[in-house]
């Protein structure tokens, strides 16, 4: 395994191994045109199969208007609507568009006349068709005037659609413009910073021609997830460069020879980082147990992300490192024989801090991770399809125009389909809301029920329960769907993965750390501070949601994905430094070796922290609330893990503890 390990570090092997990762990453890279046409965007294709909204969704496809997503066009004006106003709206119907019915329903208006509304079901839920509609629609030309909007699910989705309509090319130039920043700030070279930059854009394009490759192969996918895994990729790709360079010039000073500097550099640092890698790549793949369909789909692609990175990291990265050789440090070229004490002159003097006061600083540190921690008292999952979207999207702002004047559920009704044999008058006694329409066909009968409020609010979201109870009770194995249901489920699927895939993550990253420190007290201890502070982050995350940035609720998904990334990458670092620290101690005893490894490992990991810290951050350019409350956590919490976590709270923890932390292993037997 050695041996392979060491092959970049070869006279000619290091060639070998450069030009064969260039080929294999190049190659997977040229598929990554192809993500964006795998990717979905029907929200009932994340949804657990058994959920009773996918099979009201599978029935309705049964009857002649098949996959229907209303597009609803609404007009006003406050002195009541002119004959043109009215004649533009039914000029609408004559237009060619992919309609589920015959021909286009009539409009509708108000008994005041100050408003009007055009239902039209096109056919192809969520599709590029109906994307292509709805704008066609939204082009069309009104009198002066006239308030309107294209709004119901046809616009929700249309708008969602262009949210990530080029949002690849912009979250890559943020992303990759700050990352090339920070390299060239930590290095400080106009030369260097090439080398890491171009491992981590190879890493960044073979991994999206990768995820390609899933989709087409049947993984969900949907915008969110490829923005999330861009993130994940820069950012763990250079932390693993990173953590590697800082070990590569360590060694440069020890060793006459680039070749044998990266050869001792990588029997160091490249089992701690395989280690790492692969705690990362447990905790995500924890998530393909979650009910939720684009939540179990971030742990596969995630996984293959990292996995990518580590390869290219102990492969092409060294290869091309001993290749340039030290003078691609200019100006500050590492000799051999430098002493580099200097380099880590902080990080001495926080650890003469932590030997001093180990138990208050560790107790100290937990208080405070503990009073974050309690903002999640006000944790609220409520946020609905209308408040996804940042700003004021024509689809939202149409469903607000269209309550003015209308039953705001005419927009997206709810679906109700009575199975044949089935008792229709007694479900249709049943139900208390207006039945919009009944249509006949294979499967049974269905009926559009509008919804009191809002199909897209919170209101409407409880009002499932209810009407699915009173639907059941008349006809037991009648169904209750459309996009209000879907929504419902989504987050009762949510909710539950919320409850159970965390402690599965733990115990897979607890099983890890065993394995990799071979003790158990070090382990617990460790799994404890790191759950501490991803709890921390969320509830920072919470009391910034609402005080700061002044957003209703949080996402249903994200109290999932936030705990999973915060302990996956969390632990990351603890690994680095507890990792050194048990490699010094069988040197210099437990407390010293840990302090040794926090001098040492306290630069580089603080800076492969604002990396990620910064990555993540970069979600915040897309204008969905999920992905800026997702990057908002995981950023705040790798800050927080990095700073105050890694750097004082673990050490003096281990510290006070001292060599029983090392516990059943024969270092806890070792005189301190």
């Amino acid at each position: 395994m050695q041996r392979l390990l060491l092959l970049p570090t070869g006279r000619r092997s290091r060639y070998v191994v450069a030009v064969l990762a260039v080929l294999i990453a190049g190659g997977l890279s040229s598929q990554a045109g192809k993500l964006e046409s795998v990717q979905k965007r029907d929200l009932a294709a994340f949804l657990p199969g058994d959920a009773e909204s996918v099979a009201a969704l599978k029935a309705t496809r049964g009857f002649p208007s098949g996959d229907v997503s209303p597009a609803v066009v609404v007009v006003a004006r406050e002195a009541g609507l002119t004959e043109q106003d009215r004649q533009a709206l039914n000029a609408l119907r004559e237009l060619d568009l992919p309609l589920a019915s015959p021909r286009a329903p009539e409009p509708t208006f108000t008994e005041d006349g100050q408003a009007g509304l055009l239902a039209l079901p096109l056919k192809g839920e969520n599709s590029d068709t109906v994307s292509e509609a709805v704008e066609r629609l939204r082009d069309q030309s009104f009198p002066d005037g006239l308030q309107h909007a294209v709004t119901g699910p046809a616009g929700f989705s249309t708008d969602l659609k262009n949210v990530f309509a080029g949002a690849d090319t912009r979250l890559l130039a943020v992303t990759g413009g700050l990352v090339l920043l920070l390299l060239i700030l930590i290095y400080r070279s106009p030369i260097f910073w090439l080398i890491p930059f171009f491992t981590v854009i190879l890493t960044e394009g073979a991994t999206r021609g990768l995820a390609a490759l899933l989709g087409e192969a049947g993984l969900v996918i949907n915008g969110q997830n490829a923005g999330i895994l861009s993130v994940l990729v820069f950012g763990a790709a250079t932390d693993y460069a990173l953590l590697l360079v800082a070990r590569y010039r360590e060694e440069l000073t020890r060793h006459e020879t680039s070749g044998a500097a990266m050869a001792q550099a990588l029997k160091g640092a490249a089992p701690a980082i395989l280690a790492s890698g692969a705690t990362v790549i447990a905790g995500l793949l924890t998530l393909v147990f979650a009910a939720v369909d684009s939540s179990a789909s971030i742990g596969p692609l995630g996984a293959a992300g990292v996995a990518v990175a580590l390869a290219l990291s102990v492969t092409l990265l060294p290869a091309t490192l001993v290749i340039a050789g030290r003078r691609a440090f200019w100006p500050r070229i590492p000799h051999h024989g430098d002493d580099v004490s200097d380099d880590h002159r902080v990080w001495h003097r926080l650890g003469g801090a932590i030997a001093k006061r180990p138990r208050p600083l560790w107790v100290g540190s937990t208080v405070v991770l503990v009073i974050l921690a309690l903002g999640l008292t006000g944790l609220d999952t409520s946020l609905t399809q209308e408040q996804q979207l940042r700003g004021n999207p024509e689809a939202v702002a149409g469903q607000e125009l269209l309550g003015e004047h209308f039953p705001a559920g005419l927009s997206a009704p709810a679906s109700v389909i009575v199975p044949r044999g089935g008792d229709v008058q007694a479900v249709k006694n049943a139900i208390d809301n207006d039945i919009q329409r009944e249509e006949e066909g294979e499967p049974g009968t269905q009926l559009s029920v509008v919804l009191a409020d809002d199909p897209f609010s919170e209101d409407a979201v409880q009002a499932i329960p209810r009407l699915r109870a009173a639907v059941h009770a008349a006809e037991p194995k009648a169904l209750v769907g459309g996009q209000t249901a879907q929504s419902y489920d989504l987050r009762d699927a949510a909710e539950r993965d919320n409850l159970v895939i965390p402690p599965l993550t733990l115990g897979v990253v607890l099983l890890v750390l065993i394995l990799l420190l071979r003790a158990l007290v070090a382990p617990l201890l460790l799994l404890v501070a790191t759950a501490l502070s991803a709890a921390a982050a969320l509830g920072a995350g919470v009391v910034i949601f609402d005080v700061i940035l002044d957003l209703p609720a949080v996402d249903p998904a994200l109290p999932l994905l936030a705990f999973v990334f915060l302990v996956a990458l969390g632990i990351d670092y603890t690994i680095f430094l507890m990792a050194r620290a048990r490699e010094e101690t069988e040197q210099v005893g437990t407390r010293r070796g840990v302090l040794a490894a926090l001098a040492v490992t306290g630069g580089v990991i603080t800076s492969a922290g604002i990396v990620l810290a910064g990555t993540f951050s970069a979600l915040a350019v897309l204008p969905l609330v999920v992905l800026t409350q997702l990057g908002t956590v995981v950023a705040f919490g790798v800050l927080l893990d990095t700073l105050l976590v890694r750097s004082v709270l673990v050490p003096a923890l281990v510290h006070d503890v001292g060599a029983k932390v090392w516990l059943p292993s024969r270092l806890a037997r070792r005189d301190e």
